[in-house]
């Protein structure tokens, strides 16, 4: 089904909820045009700066890290619940070494905005272009997090993505 322009708040609390249990699918093509997803379980959805924006967390040892540096943006893909083995896949699995859209079974597209893929079969997708990327600085982060997160370092770097596009599917929600 095609999917309809929506703002960027509409289906809020099923995406965040999607994010906390199963996950969303970080897309981003490859210096060499090879498109690549990630799955996320962090990331906020929000205004900054006046601008619509997802902020996602991206380790530097990860594949999809030298993807969005490549372009400069990314696609967050909201999976339906028929997709839960994909973000396994997807959270598993190298890009480096495996076509996580083949493996999987699903179908990229180029954005509408930017140079990075959507999956077909999601039923929301945001299209972000990144304003600003920062790295987490370990001196500043709570020792918890530190530890709980970060014991063998690899610290993230953090992507705030201006969402130039959303669209959802009418029956995105039932989905979900």
């Amino acid at each position: 089904m095609a999917k309809k322009p929506m703002a960027c708040t509409d289906h809020y609390a099923d995406v965040v909820k999607v994010l906390t249990s199963r996950g969303l699918l970080l897309g981003a093509y490859d210096a060499a045009g090879k498109a690549n997803l990630m799955t996320i379980g962090w990331g906020a959805l929000g205004e900054v700066w006046g601008k619509p924006v997802w902020i996602v967390l991206v380790r530097p040892s990860r594949y999809t890290y030298k993807c969005i540096e490549a372009h400069g943006c990314f696609t967050v893909n909201v999976p339906s619940a028929a997709l839960a083995e994909a973000c396994d896949v997807c959270g598993s699995q190298s890009g480096r070494t495996v076509d996580k859209f083949a493996a999987c079974r699903l179908t990229a597209e180029r954005a509408a905005t930017v140079e990075a893929p959507v999956v077909v079969e999601c039923p929301i997708v945001y299209e972000c272009k990144v304003v600003h990327a920062n790295d987490v600085v370990p001196e500043r982060l709570a020792p918890e997090i530190v530890d709980g997160a970060y014991a063998g370092g690899d610290f993230h770097r953090v992507y705030w993505g201006e969402i130039l596009d959303a669209r959802a599917e009418p029956q995105a929600a039932k989905l979900l």
